[in-house]
């Protein structure tokens, strides 16, 4: 690599689990503010970047890389490390589970927090949303816990993989939204998850990150709001 990665995010947001990943590894990185309280996400720079106007964007050597889990395997791949190799026997089941948090934790967080963009703004047709999704994500977080107790190298091992990162800011995200229905998930019934979020706090890329996004002290076990420096979570 001739030249830093160009990380282009949003305090909070989903670019937060690229940033941690860049960080445990030590990879030098530029993080280029998208700011939200303009609607920078829409914009043409940005739009030529990612056509669907989401965040993160990772710019590489190999060119523009959007969604969170294609940009965490790529990395992983690219540098050897937070992830089994292809030719490991392990890689299938870390795969089925990235792509578990990519395509339906995280898919199923978004509509949770932004149920209008569904279901329109019919109040009735949003409850109704959001406690199916509760409901499902429930289930989800329990299967999760099962996996992080089994002992696996690639989910609450020794050190930390990709699928750490990306689950501890998910489980971020759950206890903090929707603001106005906080609290709904009992932390207590998924303590192998809780373990994790330890874990990960304790990471010297987690503090790194924290900072630069005002997350607090412990961003992971007791979140709160963030206060960032600059730009907007929402």
């Amino acid at each position: 690599m001739t030249q830093p990665y160009r990380l282009h995010y949003a305090p909070d947001n989903a670019s937060l689990i690229v940033r941690l990943a860049l960080e445990e590894m030590r990879l030098p990185y530029e993080a280029v503010l998208v700011d939200r309280r303009v609607a920078a996400q829409k914009s043409a720079a940005y739009l030529a970047l990612n056509p669907h106007g989401r965040i993160p964007v990772l710019d590489t050597s190999d060119g523009a890389i959007f969604e969170t889990g294609a940009i965490l395997l790529w990395l992983a791949d690219r540098h050897g490390a937070m992830m089994p190799p292809p030719d490991h026997p392990d890689r299938g089941h870390a795969l089925k589970w990235l792509f578990f948090l990519s395509n339906t934790l995280h898919a199923e967080l978004r509509m949770l927090f932004y149920p209008a963009l569904y279901v329109g703004e019919d109040a009735t047709h949003q409850a109704a949303l959001r406690a199916r999704l509760r409901q499902s994500l429930r289930a989800h977080l329990a299967q999760l816990d099962s996996a992080a107790a089994a002992g696996h190298s690639w989910l609450n091992g020794p050190d930390p993989s990709m699928l750490d990162y990306y689950l501890a800011t998910c489980l971020r995200w759950i206890t903090l939204y929707p603001v106005d229905q906080a609290g709904w998930w009992d932390r207590a019934a998924t303590p192998h998850l809780e373990a994790l979020c330890a874990r990960i706090e304790a990471r010297a890329a987690t503090a790194i990150c924290a900072k630069a996004e005002g997350l607090g002290s412990h961003p992971f076990t007791r979140p709160a709001y963030p206060t960032p420096p600059e730009g907007s979570a929402l």
